[in-house]
């Protein structure tokens, strides 16, 4: 007998309640997670992220598998791959290339949302739309109106767009990139990105309320993005810690590496010691330390 999306769902979100990365005391998270169907935002050809010997990513295809995809969508710790080489590559068989977009494992966008901890009425701003599944989560707590979401592919945020209205939910879907941000739609009380920067940039901040909160996947010179939450002090500045070690695809307009000394980051920097380092951003470049501007914040 075939498993159903809400067994599956079910299944997923027991998981992810005994995981000590997972929902935690967020009873909102996981109501918000069993009532908005993964399924309904991930395409009907996705790549899976492992390669095969051969180098090449398996594509899962809904018509042909559908109890395979199903399985995959509500694979806890798993992303699936929606976008090859900016979609040069079609969904048409197994490939490789760059991923440049995805709908993350359930286990890292439940993550991100928690530390996020948006509250009912909340204005959020997201940046990268993607499949809009996040957007969806994001909806289901603060209001679909006061959710300003970006990405940067139109087609993507065209279908987006489409999923999101399919379940009644109109959220302010911008296409573009979200760097700049979206001054018309803040101040903000929360932004999250879904995708890592090697710097934050001036605009998130600035847009955002004082002591409203910015979680964003930062680029670092270990080998692997930290999940990083900034605090603003309502002046375009923000200070705050590393969470968890993460991967995230990188912003478009990030991509060319960068040296980290000019990036805040001290040569120094253990990577066995990356949760006793403090961030700041703001006007003046962003430092990570152990101190930062002659006090430790966060």
């Amino acid at each position: 007998m075939a498993t159903t999306a809400h067994s599956l769902r079910q299944a997923c979100a027991d998981e992810m309640s005994r995981h000590p990365r997972g929902f935690g005391d967020c009873d909102w998270l996981r109501e918000a997670f069993l009532s908005v169907p993964r399924e309904h935002f991930v395409p009907d050809r996705v790549w899976w992220p492992a390669p095969g010997e051969d180098g090449l990513h398996t594509l899962l295809d809904r018509t042909v598998q559908p109890q395979d995809w199903l399985t995959r969508v509500y694979a806890p710790g798993d992303p699936l791959i929606t976008q090859i080489d900016d979609g040069a590559v079609p969904p048409t068989g197994r490939a490789k290339g760059a991923f440049t977009s995805s709908i993350s494992a359930p286990g890292v966008i439940i993550e991100l949302l928690r530390h996020l901890a948006p509250r009912p009425g909340d204005r959020v701003l997201e940046i990268g739309t993607g499949t809009g599944y996040t957007t969806a989560l994001l909806a289901a707590r603060v209001g679909a109106a006061n959710v300003v979401t970006m990405e940067i592919d139109g087609r993507l945020a065209d279908r987006a767009t489409e999923r999101l209205a399919t379940l009644d939910l109109h959220p302010h879907v911008i296409t573009g990139d979200g760097e700049p941000g979206h001054l018309a739609g803040g101040p903000y009380d929360r932004i999250v990105a879904t995708a890592s920067v090697r710097r934050i940039p001036q605009a998130w901040l600035d847009q955002l309320r004082p002591s409203g909160l910015l979680v964003v996947p930062l680029d670092s010179p270990f080998g692997w993005d930290l999940l990083l939450r900034l605090e603003s002090n309502g002046r375009g500045a923000a200070h705050g810690k590393f969470l968890e070690r993460v991967e995230f695809m990188r912003v478009r307009g990030q991509r060319k590496p960068l040296p980290y000394d000019g990036l805040g980051w001290p040569p120094e920097a253990d990577p066995e010691a990356w949760r006793d380092l403090r961030v700041t951003a703001g006007p003046e470049g962003q430092q990570i330390g152990l101190r930062t501007g002659g006090q430790e914040p966060g």
